[in-house]
């Protein structure tokens, strides 16, 4: 099992906290699920899944306060079947009819170092092999290169990201440890790909580095 580590930075970042229910709060620090997803914008297959491992904290946590607009609805669902079954439909949706200002406590000039490594999936078949993805991941990341742009937490923060040799002497993470409380793992899809059920975990940031357990761990809840 090999163990990928990537530094990213980044202007602004929100991971933003589940309970708030209207306005953006950003948890503390970086959650397991966006950095796997900063991993998936580089390789993403069927056949693999990847697993974050340790997040370090190379900036002091910082804040800032920004109201901006927001859409407030969606597409009906119900609406966009009509036209599929029509093969015609109106489903544009007005954003000056549906703004909204919105208040958010986001993160401001934060980088991370974050470590992750990925699984093959029952469902591989033997063309999908390990050394093959891992060749993949090794020359897109060295390259600077992505499927998509990857963010931190929210899509219009995007970031930066470089691969890490961790046998090279790196920056220090910061010197600071606190409790995270209850932190969002990541969403589970075994029973449902439609209502997926949130998991959780007691994050503890120790030095600036927060170690993340595994998805079978007695840890996580929900």
């Amino acid at each position: 099992m090999r163990t990928y580590c990537l530094e990213v930075t980044g202007d602004f970042a929100c991971f933003t906290r589940p309970e708030m229910k209207v306005e953006r709060v950003s948890y503390d620090v970086m959650t397991p699920s966006s950095a796997r997803a900063v991993f998936e914008s580089i390789l993403w297959k069927p056949a693999i899944r990847w697993h974050v491992s340790k997040i370090e904290v190379l900036k002091p946590i910082r804040w800032v306060s920004i109201r901006r607009n927001e859409v407030g609805a969606v597409i009906s669902v119900r609406n966009a079947q009509e036209a599929m079954n029509k093969g015609s439909g109106n489903l544009a949706l007005n954003i000056e009819d549906e703004r909204q200002q919105r208040a958010g406590l986001f993160l401001r000039d934060v980088a991370y170092r974050i470590h992750a490594h990925f699984e093959l999936l029952p469902n591989a078949d033997e063309n999908n092999t390990m050394g093959k993805f891992l060749d993949m991941f090794e020359r897109r990341a060295g390259k600077g290169q992505c499927i998509n742009q990857p963010y931190l937490g929210c899509r219009e923060f995007a970031c930066n990201f470089r691969l890490v040799d961790t046998a090279q002497p790196q920056i220090d993470t910061i010197m600071e440890t606190r409790d995270l409380g209850w932190m969002l793992y990541d969403m589970d899809y075994a029973k449902t790909a439609t209502t997926p059920q949130p998991r959780f975990f007691r994050a503890q940031l120790k030095n600036g580095v927060l170690n993340v357990p595994s998805w079978n761990s007695e840890e996580m809840r929900g």
